[in-house]
């Protein structure tokens, strides 16, 4: 019999790791890389910080644009989830250069610059269609998945050209307008969501585990007995009487 080698996908790791390794050339990171850290005139954004004599100093607009745009080609799109990936996705570390942002940084700066953020997220994607670096399901939000092919979407008259910029530009506020949905979700709507789908996910295993290990029940007439999962023994026969009375009496009550 053949033997292989234990793995262990749960062990924690200490590695020397070079960001600068990390994000390889002709990918959609490195396509955002060398934008916004070379190429984007990023200026309209320097208007909201006023902390050039006082106050703490702010994350650059340019790293948590790559984080941000980077997530969305993934289909995340809430402050919170990106705050969280932040910590361990080693891509985003080099794409941010090691800085960690709090989910309410990057909420106030979705929230507060959405309007230049749509401008420079059309302009990126725009170059990333061009380059075909948009693939699969990429940007599948909400419907709004945006075509890959390059040699068919991104070419044309300059008015084509501006009405594929126009499609793309709308795809783009849509994906921001549902960011600033979800984060304005408060922890106690979204404990109350996660209590909600754990309940749901558990009624489900007990349905699944009930039907794999109960037969069916039939009466002394063939008739099929309706089962109940926390007492099957409480199961009833419906003779047809039953059924024509108490359908009656429901519809009497509604009607009234």
């Amino acid at each position: 019999m053949a033997r292989y080698k234990n793995t262990e996908k749960g062990q924690g790791l200490f590695l020397t790791v070079d960001l600068s390794k990390q994000i390889l050339p002709g990918t959609y990171e490195f396509t955002l890389e060398h934008l916004f850290d070379k190429k984007l005139d990023l200026r309209i954004f320097d208007s909201k910080y006023n902390n050039d004599e006082t106050g703490a100093t702010a994350i650059e607009p340019r790293v948590l644009l790559k984080i941000i745009l980077f997530y969305y080609s993934m289909g995340v799109i809430s402050s919170r989830k990106i705050a969280k990936l932040c910590e361990t996705h080693i891509i985003v570390k080099a794409l941010a250069e090691d800085i960690e942002p709090h989910y309410t940084t990057i909420s106030n700066f979705v929230s507060g610059m959405s309007d230049k953020i749509e401008k420079v997220f059309t302009e990126v994607l725009l170059v990333c269609g061009e380059m075909d670096l948009i693939k699969g399901n990429m940007f599948a939000i909400d419907g709004c998945k945006l075509p890959s092919n390059a040699s068919k979407e991104w070419s044309g008259t300059k008015e084509e050209l501006q009405g594929k910029y126009e499609k793309i530009k709308k795809a783009s506020r849509k994906i921001l307008e549902k960011h600033r949905l979800n984060d304005r979700l408060g922890s106690e709507e979204l404990a109350a969501d996660k209590r909600k789908r754990e309940k749901l996910r558990k009624k489900a295993e007990r349905i699944i585990e009930f039907l794999s290990t109960h037969e069916e029940r039939r009466g002394a007439s063939g008739e099929i007995i309706k089962s109940n999962i926390t007492d099957n023994e409480s199961g009833k026969i419906w003779t047809l009487p039953q059924k024509v009375h108490t359908v009656k009496r429901l519809f009497l009550s509604y009607t009234h």
